[in-house]
This record gives structure tokens, C-alpha cells and sequence, in this order.
């Protein structure tokens, strides 16, 4: 684990609320530059974007996003291991970190079982796969200039893979989680490392539009075995987990309301142990995630 100091800063830097998206990426990246400038301006320190198998490559997509800020923070959420050998992931995080100033956080996971055979491998044992490619990342030797080494954060779920981030990174990036799953890490983690779980959003106050528009997004991650068998560990049932969720399981996941409601979800995640909290606006284009982003930071949400 990094020196206490280090987690420390990176805290600082990435501030208590960070913008996290997947769709970005579908953008052309003039519009997806402008889009991580006003999230600058905005006030947000850090944003966090997702990758596919048929989308940006992490790295290469955190360089667009760097290149048009000058103080954002930059992190994967999360890049597969699956894409890319750990050599190669290595020298790009610290390509990345030297040229933008340490603004570049590498967040890593071993993604889910369709994702990895899409890529040509096989899904296994993921702990150990990613034990031995943080093995072979940290055998790698830099020759560049390098002031300061990308600090990084696993996607985990359940303790085994708490405890590697623990362990081997500055901490941990749970996504698709409730502020109970909040809590239930922090205690796997301890005290220091930093925990950063993600939130969806919903500015929706209409309860029947609100849930439907939640359920295109719950349904295509409970089908997807680690995080329908983490939500079974924190008590839901199988009834809650079909049909894109129960209306309490989807209301757990998916925060919507008016921006009030919004902030007290963020802040449940505080209370639960978190020390920064992604908000995931659920959204289709970059200019509705703009949308939102300018209501949550006028209400303060920034600031929470």
C-alpha cells in the first residue's frame, strides 16, 4: 500500500464528489473535450470514465480528457485487464502521470465473464489474475522521467478483493452499490485507503418514469453474476434481482428525485466510510449529462 501521505493527497485531489460516465466515449472527442472542460468548470475535480470492448481505449481515451483540462483529475473506471498486459498498462499510467502532472489515476478490474471472452480470454480466478498483474506491473521498469508513479485502484466487490486493494493499491472503486455496501467495505479496507464508490443518478421526480428509466440501466448489470451475488451478500433476494430489480432494489442503486434527494444519497456514502463518491447522471448524450452536472453543482452538490 502507498505511504499514508500519498492516499492523503490523492484524496485532496480528487475532492468528496466526482462525475463518473460511460458514454462519453461514443462522442466525438472535440465534444467530449468541451464536455470535460465545463465538468471542470463546474467544479468537479475528478471524472471517471468507464470501459467497453467496443469503445475508447482507457488510455488512450484518459489522454483526450487530460489534454483539455488543466486541473481535472482523470481516472479509469475502471480499465480491464483483460485489454491490455500489465507492461503495457504500467508504462501508460506513468506516461500519463508525467505528462500531466500526476492528474492521471489508473483504476484496474478484472471485468465480468461476456466482457473477457469478448477480448479472446478466458474468465478466471479473478483475484489471483489480478495479484499476478500487479505482480508483473510493479517488476516493470520506467525508463522515462517520472516525478511522481499514477496512483491506482482496484474494482472490488467482496472482501478478498477489498483486501487485495487494500494491499497492493490506494484503494478501492466499488460500482453498482448501495451506501450498506459502503460501510461493509470500509470495515475490509481499514481506515486509510481511499474508497470511492460510484452512485447513478437520476434528476426524475416522477416515481413511475423515474424507476422505469432506472430499470434499462439495473437490468443489464444483474444479469451479470458478481454483482447480482454481491447484492445477495448485503440480503437481497433472487425475486428482488429479476425483472431489472425490485422497486426497493432499484431505489438502493439508482438515486432519483430532485437534487436534495440526490445529495442526501451522496452523503449516506460519506456517512457509510466513503471518502469520494462518483455520480453517475443517467443519461444518453454528453449535452444531458452537461444538464444535469450544472443543476447537481448549482445545488451544491460540489460541496457536500
Amino acid at each position: 500500500m502507498p505511504e499514508t501521505s500519498e492516499i492523503e493527497a490523492l484524496k485532496r485531489r480528487l475532492g468528496r464528489v466526482g462525475v463518473w460516465n460511460a458514454t462519453l466515449s461514443r462522442e466525438p472527442a472535440s465534444v467530449e473535450r468541451e464536455a470535460a472542460a465545463e465538468i471542470e468548470s463546474l467544479g468537479f475535480k475528478a471524472l471517471w470514465v468507464g470501459e467497453t470492448p467496443n469503445g475508447k481505449e482507457s488510455l488512450a481515451h484518459a489522454a483526450i480528457l487530460l489534454g483539455a483540462t488543466s486541473s481535472l483529475t482523470v481516472a479509469t473506471g475502471i480499465a480491464s485487464i483483460w485489454a491490455r498486459d500489465p507492461i503495457a498498462a504500467a508504462n501508460g499510467a506513468s506516461a500519463l502521470a508525467e505528462a500531466y502532472e500526476g492528474r492521471f489515476l489508473l483504476g484496474l478490474g478484472v471485468s465480468h465473464a461476456p466482457a473477457v471472452a469478448a477480448r479472446g480470454h478466458d474468465y478466471r480466478k479473478p483475484v489471483s489474475a489480478m495479484r499476478h498483474y500487479l505482480d508483473a506491473m510493479d517488476a516493470t521498469e520506467y525508463a522515462g522521467p517520472l516525478p511522481e508513479p499514477a496512483p491506482r485502484v482496484l474494482a472490488a466487490l467482496r472482501p478478498r478483493m477489498l483486501e487485495l486493494a487494500a494491499q497492493r493499491a490506494s484503494g478501492a472503486h466499488p460500482y453498482f452499490v448501495p451506501p450498506e455496501h459502503t460501510a461493509q467495505a470500509r470495515a475490509v479496507l481499514g481506515p486509510e485507503p481511499l474508497l470511492a464508490p460510484e452512485q447513478t443518478v437520476l434528476l426524475e421526480t416522477d416515481p413511475d418514469r423515474a424507476r422505469r428509466l432506472a430499470r434499462q440501466f439495473t437490468t443489464r448489470y444483474l444479469a451479470l453474476p458478481n454483482y447480482a451475488n454481491n447484492l445477495r451478500e448485503l440480503g437481497w433476494k433472487d425475486e428482488d434481482l429479476t425483472e431489472g430489480g425490485s422497486d426497493a432494489l432499484v431505489d438502493a442503486l439508482v438515486a432519483w428525485g430532485d437534487p436534495e434527494t440526490i445529495i442526501q444519497r451522496v452523503r449516506a456514502h460519506l456517512d457509510a466510510g466513503a471518502d469520494h463518491v462518483c455520480i453517475q447522471p443517467l443519461t444518453g448524450s454528453a449535452g444531458e449529462l452537461l444538464e444535469h452536472l450544472r443543476i447537481l453543482a448549482h445545488s451544491d452538490v460540489v460541496a457536500t
